[in-house]
């Protein structure tokens, strides 16, 4: 449950920062809302198709959103393993035994087999 709540704040803030974007660009740029947020949205996820643009004196703000859009997505996915990793170590019992060993067990393991050699 945890996990659904924190992707649902990703994409809520993620919607909010394009939704910030699309004022902008409908205060100064565009005459409505759906323009602003089409291209916003665009802008935002690094897609920028080109059918809607800026006007020349704010045509350099595309790139800009653009590589703000993809920091903000590298740092939620950051975020996001940083707090599964967290998980998993709560999870999984601590062992004398080095990670590459338990690795190395792990990629010799057959398939099929039914047993964990960690039981």
């Amino acid at each position: 449950m945890l996990m659904v709540r924190l992707m649902t704040a990703f994409i809520v803030l993620h919607v909010c920062e394009i939704l910030l974007w699309a004022g902008f660009y409908r205060w100064l740029c565009f005459p409505l809302w759906e323009s602003a947020f089409y291209f916003s949205a665009a802008s935002y996820a690094t897609v920028g198709y080109g059918d809607v643009v800026l006007p020349q004196m704010w045509r350099t703000l595309g790139p800009v959103e653009s590589i703000i859009g993809v920091l903000m997505c590298g740092l939620s996915a950051s975020f996001l393993f940083a707090i599964v990793t967290r998980l998993v170590e709560r999870e999984v019992p601590v062992s004398d035994t080095p990670v590459t060993e338990l690795i190395s067990t792990l990629i010799s393991t057959p398939k099929d087999s039914n047993v964990s050699r960690f039981s």
